[in-house]
Protein backbone atom coordinates (compact mmCIF):
# COMPACT_ATOMS: atom_id res chain seq x y z
CA UNK A 1 0.00 0.00 0.00
CA UNK A 2 2.09 3.16 -1.25
CA UNK A 3 -0.40 5.84 1.52
CA UNK A 4 -2.38 5.15 4.65
CA UNK A 5 -6.28 6.80 5.21
CA UNK A 6 -7.06 6.35 8.44
CA UNK A 7 -10.64 5.97 10.25
CA UNK A 8 -11.55 9.44 11.00
CA UNK A 9 -10.27 10.07 6.97
CA UNK A 10 -12.09 7.52 5.26
CA UNK A 11 -15.44 8.31 7.01
CA UNK A 12 -15.43 11.74 5.93
CA UNK A 13 -14.08 10.67 2.34
CA UNK A 14 -17.05 8.47 2.51
CA UNK A 15 -19.15 10.73 3.28
CA UNK A 16 -17.95 13.57 0.74
CA UNK A 17 -18.24 10.47 -2.19
CA UNK A 18 -22.11 10.24 -1.46
CA UNK A 19 -22.34 13.85 -3.09
CA UNK A 20 -20.64 12.70 -6.31
CA UNK A 21 -21.87 10.22 -9.16
CA UNK A 22 -21.42 7.07 -9.39
CA UNK A 23 -17.30 4.90 -10.09
CA UNK A 24 -16.35 8.00 -8.67
CA UNK A 25 -12.25 8.04 -7.12
CA UNK A 26 -10.21 9.81 -5.00
CA UNK A 27 -7.28 11.02 -6.74
CA UNK A 28 -4.12 12.01 -4.15
CA UNK A 29 -0.99 13.46 -5.54
CA UNK A 30 1.62 16.14 -5.92
CA UNK A 31 1.66 19.32 -7.94
CA UNK A 32 4.14 22.28 -8.60
CA UNK A 33 3.84 25.37 -6.46
CA UNK A 34 3.69 26.39 -2.89
CA UNK A 35 5.78 28.08 -1.12
CA UNK A 36 8.03 25.30 -0.88
CA UNK A 37 7.82 24.03 -4.33
CA UNK A 38 5.03 21.11 -4.18
CA UNK A 39 1.84 21.28 -3.08
CA UNK A 40 -0.70 18.34 -2.19
CA UNK A 41 -3.35 17.84 -4.44
CA UNK A 42 -6.16 15.66 -3.02
CA UNK A 43 -9.85 15.60 -5.10
CA UNK A 44 -11.89 13.30 -6.73
CA UNK A 45 -11.71 11.52 -10.41
CA UNK A 46 -14.01 10.02 -12.73
CA UNK A 47 -11.30 9.12 -15.31
CA UNK A 48 -8.53 7.01 -15.14
CA UNK A 49 -5.27 6.61 -17.55
CA UNK A 50 -3.99 2.91 -16.63
CA UNK A 51 -1.04 3.85 -18.73
CA UNK A 52 -0.22 6.49 -16.28
CA UNK A 53 -2.31 6.09 -12.84
CA UNK A 54 -2.30 3.20 -10.23
CA UNK A 55 -5.35 2.22 -9.00
CA UNK A 56 -5.84 0.83 -5.21
CA UNK A 57 -8.27 0.45 -2.80
CA UNK A 58 -7.78 1.45 0.63
CA UNK A 59 -9.79 1.49 3.45
CA UNK A 60 -13.12 0.84 1.05
CA UNK A 61 -12.13 3.63 -1.02
CA UNK A 62 -11.07 3.52 -4.63
CA UNK A 63 -8.11 5.81 -5.06
CA UNK A 64 -6.01 6.69 -7.74
CA UNK A 65 -2.47 7.68 -7.89
CA UNK A 66 -0.35 9.25 -10.61
CA UNK A 67 2.46 6.44 -10.45
CA UNK A 68 5.28 9.00 -11.35
CA UNK A 69 4.41 10.81 -7.82
CA UNK A 70 4.69 7.45 -5.80
CA UNK A 71 8.46 8.04 -5.12
CA UNK A 72 7.72 10.97 -3.39
CA UNK A 73 4.02 10.01 -1.43
CA UNK A 74 4.76 6.53 -0.59
CA UNK A 75 4.95 5.82 3.36
CA UNK A 76 2.29 9.24 3.61
CA UNK A 77 -0.73 9.16 6.35
CA UNK A 78 -4.08 11.06 5.76
CA UNK A 79 -5.95 11.95 8.22
CA UNK A 80 -9.05 14.31 8.91
CA UNK A 81 -8.84 16.22 12.10
CA UNK A 82 -11.84 17.82 13.61
CA UNK A 83 -11.47 20.88 16.07
CA UNK A 84 -13.69 24.03 17.70
CA UNK A 85 -12.67 25.46 14.18
CA UNK A 86 -14.48 22.84 12.14
CA UNK A 87 -12.07 20.03 10.17
CA UNK A 88 -9.81 19.01 7.84
CA UNK A 89 -7.37 16.98 6.11
CA UNK A 90 -3.63 16.52 7.23
CA UNK A 91 -1.30 15.09 5.68
CA UNK A 92 2.00 13.58 6.80
CA UNK A 93 4.57 13.03 4.19
CA UNK A 94 7.87 11.41 5.47
CA UNK A 95 9.64 12.08 2.29
CA UNK A 96 8.81 15.77 2.74
CA UNK A 97 12.16 17.40 3.96
CA UNK A 98 10.89 20.97 3.92
CA UNK A 99 7.48 21.75 4.88
CA UNK A 100 6.14 25.52 4.53
CA UNK A 101 4.86 27.64 7.77
CA UNK A 102 1.06 27.25 6.29
CA UNK A 103 1.76 23.19 5.76
CA UNK A 104 0.41 23.17 2.65
CA UNK A 105 3.33 23.05 0.59
CA UNK A 106 6.75 21.08 0.82
CA UNK A 107 10.08 19.71 -0.73
CA UNK A 108 11.13 16.13 -1.23
CA UNK A 109 14.57 15.41 -1.52
CA UNK A 110 14.54 14.02 -5.11
CA UNK A 111 11.87 16.54 -6.77
CA UNK A 112 12.14 20.46 -5.46
CA UNK A 113 9.30 21.60 -7.51
CA UNK A 114 8.28 24.90 -8.49
CA UNK A 115 8.46 27.33 -5.25
CA UNK A 116 6.23 30.40 -5.49
CA UNK A 117 5.64 33.55 -2.97
CA UNK A 118 3.07 32.62 -0.37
Amino acid sequence: MVITITDNASRQIKEMMKEEEENVRLRFGIKGGGCSGLSYSLGFEYEVNEALDMVDEINDIPVVIFKQDIPIIEGTTIDYKQNMMGGGFSIDNPNAIVSCGCGSSFRAADREGTPENC
